[in-house]
């Protein structure tokens, strides 16, 4: 008789622990012990570490996998383990961890802790196969939208696999946060006044439930030209500007045009030959339909053109901007020289549009849908034990729950988007489609991206230069961590599993497009560690750089205009105060605009961030320390980031690596 020690250890969460009888038997290379059931008392209390001893007829050999069973007793019930410790009659410790809940009437196997990978020669072990097409039952690809990345087949949360779902302490969160601000809105009365805003200063009442210091700066200096700019490098949507150094053929702006903003000794086609002259084009809006049905009015889109200057003061000046794709009589080019309100109109215009693109494109598609890709194949071709599982599994926590939220509660026919955005949900499927058709793999790797867009040299952005010092910091780690498991870049084209898994996110989330470069393979070592750092900075700061600020820059609706409701101005000299009151959105649309960034920029609680990784998947000493040099190497960024931002007026929070999520979870 041969006897194993064994520790079991059910998690923290308030609901971790089950009523149900839980057994485990160890799998080895000889043979597999029988089923030996846990004390109740120690799996139905959070937190407890059930010790016990495990007995066989003969030595298992090799332990290779744990199998933890979950008998059902009347009620539907889940119990979330930690981890699986054993201790052999030699004196050798194995590690299995599980982080995991295992529902209703359940058999798991769960593989020893040591990551390994797999060449084309070897032969996939049964119970491997088994274990991985029991999970691909669980998570099944559905389209979402033609031309759009597939999503998780589910149509509400309780569709999900259950570990896939919001822990209690963060759906607490969420629903209660929400629930509060609702009602401090409903008390008042801002969700039944369907008309427009009697004056700007009113809008200010909105920060009584919900306030921000950047917020409040922003109030007061959303007119300024300056911060307009400056929000193109370091608002919520620092992805759309680029330097300009030929006019498009459909954007006619003359020298003398300019002149007046750029000053008698500056040279406009000078200053484009210099590389000061930089362009935000929203030709991807045209022809998109507008919603209509917002509060029963007809709302309005187009799509503008705009031309911003770096002065010598190293300020980002709009310039230029002409309210639509087709030049001509009916589409004036307006000025900085022209009447207070016409500008400030225009520049409203352009603002309301880069909210569209902002949120369906660079927030929605290329964090959230992409995220959820990597999580779907991830699950679907990657076995527990495989170092790329272990090494994102972190960085896909919760996103399957907030996008189903999002589908069937925001951006779905007859969801949030469809009551305040002018793209609403029609829109939003349009535009996805032809954001797929123009998306590249260079679009997605922050350094290749700032360098295509021209913008490697522009002062005064931070997010380029928080991103980029994250970037290499995320890729440092992940080439320590890829190095030590794939010895030659043999190894990464021999391995089945993960090569399968790159297939499938180029074919269900990229839609097997070679025009983007988006890779389908993997031949070296250098390309999976590149591709993994898109993934993990996807899943992490880009998600954190379009989304944490948006009540910092929207919550003062006029900086960003969910939907106008009159046409673009047609003509110079006639707007006035009044028609940018009857331009913007009404008093309810404006509140459950601010309800809704308010809430998409609060993470809910249970919160883990940038580099914290308190369930121990890599168990060998090696990727343990790298782990730690990354943690140190995030502190010492985010001190540089909190030192600069001491001395401005305007902080860009949005990249300090203490307040990044590790995945996308609201």
């Amino acid at each position: 008789m041969v006897s194993y020690k064994v520790r079991v250890a059910t998690g923290n969460d308030r609901l971790a622990g089950t009523i149900h009888t839980i057994s485990i038997s160890l799998v080895g290379e000889k043979d597999e012990s029988a089923k030996k059931s846990l004390a109740h008392q120690d799996t139905w209390i959070p937190g407890t570490v059930c010790e016990l001893e495990v007995h066989s007829e003969q030595d298992l050999g090799e332990l290779h996998s744990v199998r933890l069973y979950k008998d059902k007793i009347l009620i539907e019930d889940a119990w979330y383990s930690q981890y699986v410790h054993v201790t052999c009659p030699a004196g050798n410790l194995y590690q299995f961890p599980v982080y995991q809940w295992i529902f209703g009437q359940a058999n798991v196997l769960i593989p020893h802790g040591t990551a390994s990978i797999m060449s084309s020669c070897d032969i996939i072990p049964e119970p491997r196969r088994i274990e991985l097409a029991k999970i691909r039952d669980l998570y099944k690809w559905k389209p979402y939208s033609p031309g759009a990345p597939h999503c998780i087949d589910a149509e509400n949360l309780s569709d999900l696999p259950y570990n896939e779902q919001y822990s209690t302490e963060k759906a607490y969160s969420f629903v209660m946060s929400l629930v509060s601000e609702q009602l401090q809105v409903a008390v008042r009365g801002l969700q039944n006044r369907t008309e427009s805003w009697k004056n700007l200063e009113d809008i200010k009442d909105l920060f009584r439930f919900h306030r921000s210091d950047v917020c409040d700066t922003v109030s007061q200096i959303w007119r300024e030209d300056n911060f307009f700019g400056y929000q193109y490098l370091n608002g919520n949507n620092p992805m759309i500007i680029r330097k300009c150094l030929q006019l498009p053929k459909n954007f006619p702006v003359s020298d003398s045009m300019v002149a007046s903003s750029l000053g008698k000794s500056t040279n406009f086609h000078k200053e484009l030959q210099n590389g000061n002259i930089f362009l935000a084009d929203y030709k991807i809006l045209e022809g998109i339909p507008p919603n209509d049905s917002i509060n029963g009015k007809k709302q309005y889109i187009t799509a503008p053109m705009c031309l911003l200057w770096k002065d010598p003061q190293d300020q980002l000046l709009p310039i230029a901007i002409q309210l639509g794709q087709t030049p001509g009589d009916q589409t004036p080019i307006f000025l900085r020289s022209d009447s207070e309100w016409d500008w400030t109109l225009a520049k409203m215009w352009v603002r309301s549009s880069d909210f569209q693109v902002h949120q369906t494109i660079y927030h929605l598609l290329h964090t959230h849908l992409f995220a959820e890709v990597f999580n779907i194949a991830t699950h679907r071709q990657l076995p527990r034990n495989h170092p790329v599982y272990k090494l994102l599994i972190p960085h896909l926590r919760f996103t399957l729950d907030i996008n189903t939220r999002a589908r069937s509660d925001l951006i779905g026919p007859g969801g949030v988007f469809d009551q305040i955005t002018v793209v609403g949900a029609k829109g939003i499927k349009s535009l996805l489609m032809k954001a797929m058709a123009e998306l590249t793999y260079s679009g997605l790797c922050l350094p290749d991206d700032i360098t295509a867009r021209g913008l490697d040299a522009i002062p005064n952005f931070f997010y380029r230069d928080d991103g980029k010092i994250i970037w290499e910091a995320t890729k440092s780690f992940v080439s320590s961590i890829v190095r030590y498991y794939y010895k030659s870049d043999e190894s990464v084209r021999t391995d089945p599993e993960l090569q399968a898994w790159v297939a499938e996110i180029y074919d269900k989330g990229f839609l097997s497009n070679p025009s983007s470069g988006i890779p389908s393979s993997l031949e070296d070592v250098s390309s999976l560690v590149t591709y993994l750092t898109m993934v993990i900075f996807r899943c992490s700061a880009q998600h954190a750089a379009v989304n944490s600020g948006q009540f910092d820059y929207y919550g003062w609706m006029p900086n960003g205009p969910s939907t106008m409701k009159s046409p673009p101005p047609t003509a110079k000299g006639v707007t006035t105060l009044q028609t940018i009151l009857e331009t913007l959105p009404d008093v309810n649309t404006t509140t459950t605009s601010l309800l809704v960034v308010a809430q998409l920029s609060n993470e809910p609680e249970d919160q883990r961030r940038l580099g914290d990784y308190p369930d121990v998947h890599f168990t060998e000493t090696t990727p343990q320390k790298y782990i730690q040099e990354f943690q140190e190497k995030l502190d010492e960024i985010s001190k540089k980031i909190n030192k600069r931002n001491q001395t401005r007026m305007l902080p860009y929070l949005y990249l300090d690596p203490k307040v990044i999520e590790n995945s996308i979870s609201i």
